[in-house]
């Protein structure tokens, strides 16, 4: 592989606000693909306390080389404080699709 494609997990707190950043992030090329996952329960601790949320999750694909653009959505595009951005190397796949994610994040 030529390129590292990335798997980018993100939370956010609606559906609607999961499939306004997943269309902002495809439209701007930053993400080949976003799938929007309803029904997660999250808990955590934040701020002393222990919480828990209902949350949408998103699963990002995009490449290494756009991730410094595609962190920088996120945080400008997400409502939370401190969102969930989390990168994830993908280390074997389809190689079409591979390619696919590529050339779909501005290659």
């Amino acid at each position: 592989m030529s390129f590292q494609p990335l798997l980018v997990y993100c939370t956010c707190p609606d559906p609607d606000t999961a499939l306004r950043i997943a269309k902002a992030l495809v439209e701007q090329q930053l993400a080949a693909c976003v799938n929007v996952v309803p029904g997660l329960t999250s808990v955590y601790r934040w701020q002393g306390q222990t919480e828990t949320a209902q949350e949408v999750l998103l699963l990002i694909k995009t490449r290494q080389a756009v991730y410094p653009e595609l962190e920088a959505a996120l945080l400008a595009l997400h409502p939370y404080e401190l969102p969930e951005i989390i990168a994830v190397p993908i280390e074997a796949g389809l190689p079409a699709y591979l390619s696919w994610i590529e050339t779909g994040t501005g290659a």
